[in-house]
């Protein structure tokens, strides 16, 4: 990577039937353009009912693989390192875009019956999703490995699996959303049996020489649920399956929660599963300024740095944070009249 800048990924909800398209390229190729070390795509499903909308894109079939690899070829050629997030949203699936409202869609209006761990619905007043059988289980770990085998065919040169912001194999992580009785809930080994399951099948597709990445929402910010010191035994136990960072984030899992939304809330939680369980980690969450990134560096607390709505501002943070910082930056040739 160039810099230490991650593009986090940021669903546009802009897809047809699962596949990227010239929205794609131009959003992810501005940040590519705009100076970023990494650009990760937004979270894309394994298969078709772990969409959170039907507006997402995906990886569960040849075509959406073929229509990546047209992006991944403009973001490498602009010296960005290429990572897709991968996904099943369980509960959380078949609703509206956010700018729709974000409600449940039915069947009956084009939507899909949801699966979890456990019939739990995300909201009192949602729909009850279905108790995912073993049998089906295993078919989602098959289903995460296919989608990594289709990203390396695709050029992507990281894989980060999503465990966070309460979908599928968060879920299955909090006692909060997983009251089963098998051997996928209970204890803290069997919630997070079905996530170390997908990582070792990823790893048996994706190469060792190419970055595994984890994002994890540390907390629930709920009783009972998800913290911070499952989250660092956690780290310690993915390492040794070929994890090799934690993205660092929180919540998700349960509505109206109180999270103290300040400049870099969720940076401790980086800091600490770095330093407790000795591994790579990324800090997201509220950072916009150039020296805030930088002092979360060079204090130890990450190892890298990921913005989301500041890159959806201003595509150019990266060059604008080296010039303020003093830092070396390629500017490309077709823009180098504006920056001096």
């Amino acid at each position: 990577m160039r810099n230490r800048l991650v593009v986090s990924p940021m669903c546009q909800y802009s897809a047809v039937d699962g596949l990227p398209n010239n929205w794609h390229l131009v959003h992810l190729g501005s940040r590519a353009v705009g100076g970023a070390g990494l650009v990760m795509t937004e979270a894309s499903a394994v298969s078709p009912e772990g969409r959170i909308s039907a507006a997402d894109t995906g990886l569960w079939n040849g075509a959406q693989a073929e229509a990546w690899h047209r992006i991944t070829c403009f973001l490498r050629s602009r010296e960005a390192v290429v990572g897709v997030q991968l996904g099943h949203a369980g509960r959380k699936a078949s609703v509206e875009p956010p700018w729709l409202g974000g409600n449940a869609v039915s069947v009956e209006d084009g939507g899909w019956t949801t699966v979890a761990p456990s019939p739990l619905a995300f909201r009192e007043d949602g729909p009850e999703p279905r108790e995912l059988q073993p049998i089906e289980i295993r078919t989602v770990i098959d289903d995460f490995a296919a989608a990594a085998q289709r990203a390396l065919d695709s050029c992507f040169q990281l894989v980060e699996i999503h465990a966070a912001h309460g979908y599928l194999l968060h879920q299955f992580l909090s006692p909060l959303s997983n009251h089963r009785s098998d051997r996928y809930g209970g204890s803290f080994e069997n919630r997070t049996r079905l996530l170390r399951e997908v990582l070792a099948a990823v790893r048996e597709v994706w190469p060792e020489r190419l970055p595994l990445w984890l994002r994890i929402s540390a907390t629930d910010w709920a009783e009972g649920g998800w913290d911070i010191e499952q989250s660092v035994e956690l780290a310690r136990i993915v390492k040794d399956l070929g994890v090799d960072l934690i993205d660092v984030s929180s919540g998700g899992l349960v509505p109206h929660v109180r999270i103290p939304n300040e400049p870099g809330y969720q940076v401790p939680f980086s800091a600490r599963i770095r330093r407790e369980a000795a591994i790579a980690t990324g800090a997201v969450g509220l950072i916009t300024q150039a020296r805030q990134a930088s002092r979360i560096i060079e204090d130890g607390e990450a190892d890298v740095v990921l913005l989301a709505r500041e890159l959806l501002r201003d595509p150019y943070f990266p060059h604008r944070a080296a010039r303020e910082l003093g830092a070396a930056t390629h500017v490309p040739e077709q823009y180098q009249r504006a920056w001096g």
